[in-house]
C-alpha cells in the first residue's frame, strides 16, 4: 500500500495579523489582540498546480474572488495558539483538495429495486385514491 502525501503549506507564504477577538471575555477581549487573521494567496503559493485549481474551484466562504483564503481563529486566549489553529485549518483545507475526487461510475438500478419502487408507488396511489369523495347511493 502506498502512503499518500499531502502538499504542505509553507508558513512563509501565509500572512498573519493580530486582531481583537469577538464575544465574551471581559476586559481582556477589549485590550488584547489575541485573535489571528490568516491570509493565504492561493495563486501565488508554491502548491502544485492541480491542488491550486481544486482549491480555487471550492465553493467556500473563506475563499475570496481574488483567490485568497481568509481564516479567523479566536478559540484560544493566546495569539500563538490561535495562529497554530488557523494554520491547521488552512492545512486541513489543502488536505481536503489534495487528491482528485474519484470519478463516479454510472450504474443502473437493479430489476428488484425498480420493481419495489413501482409497487410502492402503486400502493401509495391506492391509498390516495381512497381519499376521494364517496359515491352516493
Amino acid at each position: 500500500m502506498t502512503l499518500l502525501r499531502h502538499p504542505r503549506v509553507d508558513p512563509e507564504e501565509v500572512e498573519f495579523a493580530a486582531i481583537r477577538a469577538q464575544g465574551a471575555g471581559g476586559q481582556n477581549v477589549n485590550k488584547v489582540s489575541s485573535a489571528a487573521h490568516l491570509r493565504f494567496d492561493v495563486r501565488a503559493s508554491s502548491l502544485p498546480l492541480d491542488v491550486k485549481e481544486r482549491l480555487l474551484a471550492l465553493q467556500d466562504h473563506r475563499l475570496t474572488a481574488e483567490g485568497v483564503v481568509v481564516i479567523k481563529a479566536q478559540e484560544h486566549r493566546s495569539l500563538a495558539m490561535n495562529r497554530d489553529a488557523a494554520l491547521a485549518r488552512l492545512q486541513a483545507l489543502v488536505d481536503q483538495v489534495a487528491h482528485p475526487p474519484i470519478p463516479r461510475k454510472p450504474t443502473r438500478p437493479t430489476r428488484a429495486s425498480v420493481q419495489r419502487r413501482i409497487e410502492g408507488k402503486a400502493r401509495r396511489g391506492a391509498v390516495k385514491a381512497m381519499r376521494g369523495r364517496v359515491a352516493g347511493d
